[in-house]
């Protein structure tokens, strides 16, 4: 009896593990391209304070990515519409969550670098932006990055764009002697500059770009752009066969012109920004 009894907690025990371990008793997929192909809900993350890129309005963040998140995921699925749930995906928790569950799969302006490779498998690029510098419109102190020498700049908790001007090569770029000034994420970088406690937000030019248009003119950027940051799809370390799916998926947006429209509809018209024409190479899956 006592067995039994031990048997049917076990039993139950590990009922309640499998429905916990699929979202309350749903299918389990092996790979995010399943869970896509399979009709799951795919929870997506991106940014939700980035304007023109992923900015949270209403129930759903809009933008450059979330329409390159739909559009990706849709092409995967032969072109039938996926279900989405969005969750908001800062710079600081993008590994953790694809590491922990938490999302299926990240567009959120991520950078592909070797030290994320590490704990990530990306897919893509499927856009390369340039780390450039955003200034407030009356500024004419700073006319290039090199003039940022004794000039504040932001330090946004877990992007490393800041780096690639104070840092000597190889971590950085420009060995520029600058001071960071901390905040939370680039929205607050933008709130300091419209003040005086900061002179210039530093990083991709598409992210500033889409600040710069919020702002209705009070900021420009310099549109020197000079690196090249490969926007990847963030899948859980070892999910080849979504970032297949995704590469190739992204390879037909380019050639059918998805990305040239979804570009021009985000970004089209902003003075001093160069948007990509053609697609990006593939890093390869890892």
């Amino acid at each position: 009896m006592h067995m039994r009894r031990t048997g049917a907690v076990l039993s139950i025990a590990a009922m309640a593990a499998g429905l916990a371990a699929c979202g309350g008793g749903g299918q389990t997929y092996a790979t995010v391209a399943d869970k896509i192909t399979g009709g799951g809900t795919v929870v997506v993350g991106t940014k939700w304070d980035q304007p023109s890129l992923g900015l949270k309005m209403g129930n759903e963040p809009e933008g450059f990515d979330v329409d390159v998140a739909k559009a990706v995921l849709k092409e995967v699925n032969g072109g039938k519409d996926v279900k989405i749930e969005w969750k908001e995906s800062a710079s600081s928790n993008r590994e953790p969550f694809l590491q922990n569950g938490t999302v299926d799969i990240v567009f959120a302006t991520y950078s592909i670098t070797e030290e994320r490779k590490g704990k990530v498998t990306f897919g893509g690029p499927y856009v390369i932006a340039h780390q450039d510098v955003m200034v407030r419109k009356d500024d004419t102190s700073i006319n290039s990055p090199q003039d940022l020498k004794g000039k504040k700049i932001c330090k946004a908790s877990g992007s490393n764009s800041y780096k690639r001007i104070t840092d000597p090569p190889p971590d950085g770029e420009l060995d520029i002697d600058a001071t960071t000034v901390d905040a939370a994420n680039y929205s607050e970088c933008v709130q300091k500059l419209t003040g005086s406690n900061l002179d210039a937000v530093t990083t991709d030019d598409l992210i500033l770009a889409g600040f710069a248009k919020q702002a209705g003119g009070n900021f420009k950027v310099l549109g020197q752009g000079f690196t090249d940051e490969k926007y990847g799809i963030g899948l859980k370390k070892g999910d080849t066969k979504t970032c297949e799916a995704v590469n190739k998926a992204v390879a037909t947006l380019w050639s059918n012109g998805t990305m040239k429209t979804l570009l021009d509809k985000w970004f089209g018209g902003i003075q001093g920004l160069k948007l990509s024409e053609t697609a990006p190479p593939a890093e390869g899956c890892a």
